[in-house]
């Protein structure tokens, strides 16, 4: 799994490429925590184009990232999500509460 953000005044931009699964989750949440850590984003955006695969352990990344947004007052979005993962999360019930944009 690999990462690469960019960032625009207060918001950003978390481009993921790889697979999301309980071998990788842990990596990704302490990437995604030290971004946030160190850059102070009022917004971020999850790009998940580049995720050719994702199982339950990508909904708990998904969820930290939305808790930590919400306890620094910012927002989370979730774009480019594939078919495969776009299961899992309407399995979840995250569209519920979270912006997500498919593919």
């Amino acid at each position: 799994m690999k990462l690469s953000y960019t960032k625009s005044n207060d918001s950003l931009t978390v481009s993921i490429t790889g697979e999301i699964d309980h071998h990788t989750a842990q990596s990704l949440l302490s990437s995604l925590s030290a971004l946030l850590d160190t850059q102070h984003p009022l917004s971020i955006v999850l790009d998940f184009s580049g995720v050719g695969f994702m199982d339950s352990s990508g909904i708990a990344v998904i969820l930290n990232c939305y808790r930590r947004m919400k306890e620094l007052g910012g927002r989370l979005e979730v774009v480019s999500v594939a078919n495969q993962a776009r299961r899992v999360l309407a399995a979840a019930g995250l569209e519920k509460f979270l912006k997500i944009s498919y593919t």
